[in-house]
């Protein structure tokens, strides 16, 4: 009877022990199946070990005209969701403003402008020359 006892024993042991091994299978392979792709080094961070990628080179500055053409115009030349539109005297009375106030806006953004307007990727001097490329339209 010791001897079956054992038996059962030894048996009962062996099939926990193999679900426990399946489990910890199981759960290594959905790790590796979930596990991050890459990951992403920010100038300046330690953390990766130095593999952060050198900045890119900036093409320059680019002029208000540039950035109004490719970035502002979408909505200033229409007057999308209440945009002043470019050439007009809506931008004479923006004026009055001054250029600090009408920076500041574009930067946070106004009413339907998000924050920095269409140019995520612009400087501030960038925006200021697109600022004063409008100001200048003014009829």
């Amino acid at each position: 009877m010791k001897k079956i006892t054992s038996a059962l024993v030894a048996l009962g042991l062996g099939i926990a022990l193999s679900a426990s091994v399946q489990a910890t299978s199981n759960d290594e392979a959905v790790a590796e199946r979930i596990k991050a792709v890459g990951s992403v080094c920010i100038e300046g961070d330690d953390s990766c070990g130095g593999a952060a990628a050198a900045p890119v080179a900036a093409g320059g500055t680019r002029s208000g005209e540039d950035v109004y053409s490719s970035k502002c115009a979408s909505c200033h030349a229409s007057g999308v969701a209440g945009a002043p539109k470019f050439g007009t005297t809506e931008w004479a009375d923006r004026g009055a403003k001054g250029m600090e106030s009408l920076l500041a806006t574009a930067i946070s953004g106004v009413g339907a402008m998000p924050p920095r307007g269409l140019c995520a990727d612009c400087s501030d001097e960038e925006l200021q020359g697109a600022i004063q490329h409008m100001l200048d339209s003014a009829k």
